[in-house]
């Protein structure tokens, strides 16, 4: 299996720069979005204090929805009853208008978000509302998996331009090929979302693994659009390779509405948020070495070879004349073949312990170039240093 593109080693996709200089892509921290969509039910204030609220958990970035009702439903499909406690209106037009801000209130948001410094941007659903996108001059946009077979509309996304997030909920390979494909000839750039369009989605159901497949097939970001309960897998995602993480956000997931059950409040954004940057940390370092902290514990706990009685100048060592014991600071256990037959020049007594210039023949001791114990380590400052000493003294 490839390596995740975002680990070191891994395949090396194209980093994306947004306007405002936020890389997207290996490399790069992950960007964390806070998924507004409509859980600000229609009300400005609300929408407000959720941009704060996602600024304060430290996403990186807070995107909505907009649409455009007559562009969006047929006149049928407006006038469709809509009723049931997560209906806004009596129609299903009437629930979409109840849900929508206008272009200026975008405006307002966009502004509030980027003097947070969070980046802004949103899905259009259909054309009117990608006009008002481009209008606000955005640096980023999302093709929803809705639109992931809405050639006429992946064709206007791509004239603009600008770097693109497309989520893949719902779709083949087959659509998401054409859908990458009529993105890319935008050269913006984009970012290929794996997502589970349910809402919320069974754990089951996330197969986070297709985030390799899609890194091995388009060569491009990948990322991840969560509609779990909890964070788990989100946190996983980043584990995976993700360069970004979306989630739906709400003030409460009590409230009525279809999004609000599969979105986090703001203590689970946070915490979410916390556990990126840690995983984030614990990936930073792809091949196993011995860490500074290590080389201290390791002369605390590890043993050395020791006399088990008191032995006499001459003697040559036989199994039954060492033990193992700590501290790790003397010859390590390891050389116990090496040693066992060599004869002691000097006279040691019971846990007294073995070091390489009591012996007759050489012994390579084959010490690591061990690193410097950190500063006020429980096992003390300079233990490296010791070992080193010890193993060559002469």
């Amino acid at each position: 299996m490839n390596a995740p593109a975002n680990i070191a080693g891994g395949s090396a996709a194209p980093c994306i720069t947004l306007a405002s200089g936020r890389r997207i892509g290996p490399g790069s921290p992950c960007l964390v979005v806070a998924e507004v969509g409509n859980n600000h039910q229609g009300d400005m204030d609300t929408a407000r204090r959720m941009v704060r609220e996602a600024a304060r958990a430290g996403a990186d970035a807070v995107k909505f929805q907009k649409r455009d009702t007559s562009a969006l439903l047929t006149t049928e499909g407006a006038r469709a009853a809509y009723g049931g406690p997560n209906s806004f209106g009596p129609t299903y037009g009437e629930h979409r208008d109840a849900l929508e801000l206008s272009a200026a209130r975008f405006a307002e948001l966009k502004q509030l978000a980027e003097s947070l410094g969070m980046v802004f941007f949103a899905s259009a659903w259909d054309a009117p509302s990608l006009d008002v996108l481009a209008e606000l001059k955005v640096e980023l946009l999302k093709v929803c998996s809705a639109d992931v077979v809405n050639v006429p509309m992946l064709r206007r996304v791509a004239a603009l331009g600008l770097p693109v997030v497309l989520s893949t909920g719902m779709s083949t390979l087959a659509q998401v090929d054409r859908a990458v494909a009529e993105l890319s000839a935008g050269r913006g750039g984009v970012v290929v979302l794996h997502c589970n369009s349910s809402y919320p989605c069974d754990e089951a159901d996330i197969a986070l693994p297709v985030m390799d497949q899609l890194a091995r097939r388009y060569g491009l970001p990948v990322g991840y659009s969560g509609h779990e309960r909890g964070i788990g897998p989100s946190v996983a995602a980043v584990a995976r390779g993700a360069c970004l993480v979306e989630r739906h956000f709400t003030l409460d997931r009590t409230q009525r509405g279809t999004d609000h059950q599969a979105s986090l409040e703001p203590d689970d954004l946070a915490l979410m948020v916390r556990m990126i940057r840690e995983v984030e940390q614990a990936m930073g370092v792809a091949e196993k070495r011995v860490t500074p902290h290590e080389a201290a514990m390791a002369v605390k706990l590890r043993k050395s070879l020791v006399a088990a009685r008191n032995l006499a100048a001459g003697t040559v060592l036989a199994p039954d004349d060492l033990t193992v014991k700590s501290p790790g600071d003397g010859l390590s256990p390891e050389l116990w073949d090496a040693v066992i037959g060599n004869a002691l020049t000097v006279a040691l007594p019971r846990d007294g312990q073995l070091l390489p210039a009591m012996l007759a023949m050489p012994v390579h001791t084959g010490e690591p170039d061990i690193p410097e114990a950190p500063s006020g380590s429980e096992s003390g400052a300079g233990a490296g240093s010791e070992i080193r000493r010890k193993a060559g003294a002469a």
